[in-house]
């Protein structure tokens, strides 16, 4: 039983992966409900494992992706990961203290809503997304709009333990006017310490220790995703027409 559901973890984690690592998100939003619904965790529990699962994805993923969008195309937008950065990192460490003094029950409400505000996000948010020019033209305008979108981005991803790129992707198109292949991969680059910041609220908690009694579990769905999100990335240079991307992101 304990081989099965460790191959489980594998697969699971390799197919999350693949697809995390192909549209440039952590694929911590389909990850969620496979370990709630499919592997039984409690719902905080779940949420931990799926940072740290999320934390790889998105690691790799960014590393693998540099093959197709190269870090040289990704400094000179370093103003906006900053920009943004400055609202996610004080989000997410609010969400994930949040998510950690209130009931799983009340809990699971509020995950469910957000679940449903991502897959609206995926639908329709990205249906038509095209880079053009920033939002706004006042500079400081767009830079506290900037600040505010990233707060409600990194509050999102720790409570659901997400990278939280359904919203950044968006946000750096629609607000910034970046091209959509360039903005997952910057996508990335936020996730990442945003994500850090919500963990290393979660690896205080006496929750976290849940999470040591499942190493083989974890590590079984570690390697898996590891392998995911090559084969994305891979995938990844083939995804050259932004209308394939909003082909696929609405199926």
């Amino acid at each position: 039983m304990a081989k099965n559901r460790n191959l489980f973890s594998f697969l699971s984690g390799g197919a999350v992966a693949s697809l995390g690592g192909l549209i440039g998100l952590g694929g911590a939003e389909f990850r969620l409900p496979i370990l709630v619904g499919f592997f039984s965790f409690g719902t905080i529990t779940a949420v931990i494992i799926n940072k740290v699962i999320s934390l790889c994805v998105v690691l790799f993923s960014l590393i693998f992706r540099s093959n197709t969008i190269g870090f040289d195309l990704i400094l000179p937008e370093l103003g906006v990961i900053i920009n943004i950065l400055i609202g996610s990192l004080f989000g997410a460490y609010l969400g994930a203290n949040y998510a950690l003094k209130i009931k799983q029950e009340f809990l699971n409400k509020i995950i469910l809503i957000l679940l449903i505000l991502l897959a609206f996000s995926m639908i329709f948010g990205h249906s038509s997304l095209e880079a053009s020019k920033p939002l706004f033209e006042n500079s400081i305008i767009l830079f506290i709009s900037g600040v505010i979108a990233g707060v409600l981005i990194g509050v999102i991803a720790a409570v659901l333990g997400v990278a939280g790129g359904e919203f950044i992707i968006p946000t750096l198109i629609l607000l910034f006017g970046i091209e959509p292949k360039l903005a997952g991969s910057i996508s990335l680059c936020i996730s990442l310490p945003t994500m850090i910041m919500a963990f290393t609220r979660y690896f205080k908690s006496e929750q976290f220790k849940e999470i040591l009694k499942e190493k083989s579990f974890v590590l079984y769905m570690l390697f898996g995703s590891i392998l995911g999100s090559f084969i994305g990335s891979l995938l990844l240079e083939y995804w050259n027409d932004p209308k394939l991307v909003d082909t696929f992101l609405i199926s």
